[in-house]
């Protein structure tokens, strides 16, 4: 009986004891750096290699700051392959060169002015613009996750003065309207900043120093455009 009544208290310690404890908890893994980091890819001309203005006010190095300083996920240094007065045939043959193997989180791609400035004919813009965007889209693995932008329109800026700027105009929008629509064939996003570019006029701090190109003030109002969009594209 005693035998039996200490069995009984220990059955009851052990049941109270069950009872009072915290459920089980299947712990979260822990995010992998690597997955939280994002590589970009910066494709384009005078307008990302970001001409007569600072590093960091270059378009793709402020898009970098400000998606950093909002999301969870980080997009690392961007590797950009641009230069001063580069049209389409010689972006492609940089790339070429450069012999990327690897691929990229996000690609964007801004080309163009150049072909127009030449006068080269847009036909040949044309092939070689869908060429870029394949690449871009081979890349990034994904044509969600490329974007491409507009041109701006520098016949209003001072280093215009004297030439048509109707015609520089009419030009750009031909371009743009080319781009787009080859955006839409490959289903890729088609960020238009042109407009912006249009506003020098009355906005003179959109302007760099040399007169051309536009300053670091002008590139932050185009991330305005620009960012909501990648957020989108990274689905952050």
């Amino acid at each position: 009986m005693v035998k039996y009544a200490i069995f009984l208290v220990i059955l009851l310690s052990i049941s109270f004891s069950c009872s009072t404890s915290k459920p089980y908890e299947i712990d979260s893994p822990a995010p992998n750096p690597e997955q939280m980091n994002v590589s970009f890819l910066a494709l384009g001309d005078s307008y990302t290699i970001g001409e007569s203005v600072s590093e960091h006010m270059r378009w793709p190095m402020q898009l970098q700051q400000q998606f950093n300083a909002n999301h969870e996920k980080q997009i690392t240094a961007p590797t950009i392959i641009a230069r001063t007065g580069w049209t389409t045939d010689e972006l492609l043959s940089a790339i070429a060169q450069q012999n990327l193997e690897a691929n990229y989180d996000l690609v964007s791609l801004l080309i163009g002015v150049n072909n127009q400035y030449r006068d080269y004919e847009i036909s040949q813009f044309e092939t070689e613009f869908s060429q870029l965007v394949e690449f871009a889209i081979e890349k990034a693995g994904s044509e969600e996750n490329v974007f491409v932008v507009s041109i701006p329109d520098w016949g209003l800026m001072p280093f215009a003065d004297g030439r048509d700027r109707d015609q520089i105009a009419q030009e750009i929008d031909e371009y743009n309207a080319l781009k787009q629509q080859i955006c839409s064939q490959y289903n890729v996003k088609f960020i238009s900043i042109t407009e912006i570019s249009r506003a020098v006029s009355a906005h003179p701090e959109y302007i760099a120093e040399d007169g051309l190109h536009p300053s670091g003030e002008q590139y932050s109002t185009w991330i305005n455009e620009i960012l909501p969009i990648v957020s989108e594209l990274l689905h952050d």
